[in-house]
């Protein structure tokens, strides 16, 4: 659970450190596309404790050739008769990528056992299995780094009613999510006991105290640049070439092609308010 909530970060020095943020973190995509690296960073925690809100800032400036979002479905049927970890593993860096699982293989020992979508045996399974492929995916050179984000029963609860009540961002509520509420403590023991077998020297889990949110993706961003061993990468200095002279080029009439309506035109017009003498 969650320690009590901190002073809230003011906005102003939170987005001034969020961009000092950013910037290191496009220094460290452009060491990994440098120098080859697999970097994987798996995104874990309690329902609405943050973690998509924070993967947005983490690749807000960032290349998505270059950083992509692992944020799988419920496996199909064909998948749920696979080797669990399978359709985790296409989803992996190659050279010089990284990639940021919303949710990840954990998904067994959160929701599924909790809410009994696997069978005990799958999850003791998982358990013991979890740990070497870890290690396998470590020893061949990737860096995986792992955050638990924890918030407190109370605001989870203040969130969700946040999301019930605001449009944009209601469909963030699914029937798994609302029912959370309902195995708090379940969701607890289950956390407790994967820790105990995936907390490990080689790959620790890092908890991120997501009370206050922008605390939290400022101290998750900073702990996972203090991690990597990156450093800024020279360029090559670039400059726009001269403009050729021009050939006898014409744009065709305008009117042959469909443009799309000046919606903000719209916003320009006055919106009445009577005469004016």
């Amino acid at each position: 659970m969650a320690g009590k909530k901190k002073a809230r970060i003011p906005r102003e020095l939170y987005e001034r450190e969020l961009l000092r943020l950013q910037a290191e973190l496009v220094k460290l995509q452009e060491w990994v596309r440098h120098e080859g690296a697999r970097l994987v960073v798996v995104f874990e925690g309690r329902d609405a404790a943050g973690k998509g809100s924070t993967i947005k800032r983490v690749t807000e400036h960032l290349n998505p050739r270059v950083v992509r979002i692992a944020a799988l479905p419920s496996p199909t049927e064909r998948e749920r008769t696979q080797w669990y970890f399978q359709r985790y593993i296409e989803h992996l860096p190659a050279a010089g990528e990284i990639v940021l699982f919303d949710r990840s293989w954990y998904n067994r020992a959160g929701v599924e056992r909790v809410m009994g979508f696997c069978t005990p045996e799958e999850h003791r399974r998982f358990l013991q299995q979890c740990p070497i492929f870890e290690r396998l995916l470590i020893d061949d050179g990737i860096l995986l780094r792992k955050y638990w984000f924890s918030v407190s029963l109370d605001e989870q609860e203040r969130r969700f009613s946040a999301r019930i009540d605001d449009p944009m961002r209601r469909w963030k509520l699914s029937t798994i999510d609302l029912r959370s509420v309902t195995h708090w403590e379940d969701y607890s023991r289950a956390k407790d006991d994967m820790f105990v077998h995936t907390d490990t020297a080689e790959s620790p889990w890092h908890v991120v105290e997501s009370e206050e949110k922008r605390r939290g993706r400022l101290n998750m961003i900073a702990d996972l640049l203090a991690s990597v061993p990156y450093h800024e990468v020279s360029r090559q200095a670039v400059s726009l070439p001269p403009r050729p002279e021009p050939t006898g080029y014409f744009r065709p009439d305008r009117r042959l092609q469909t443009y799309v309506p000046d919606h903000a035109a719209t916003l320009l017009r006055p919106t009445g308010g009577g005469n004016h003498g």
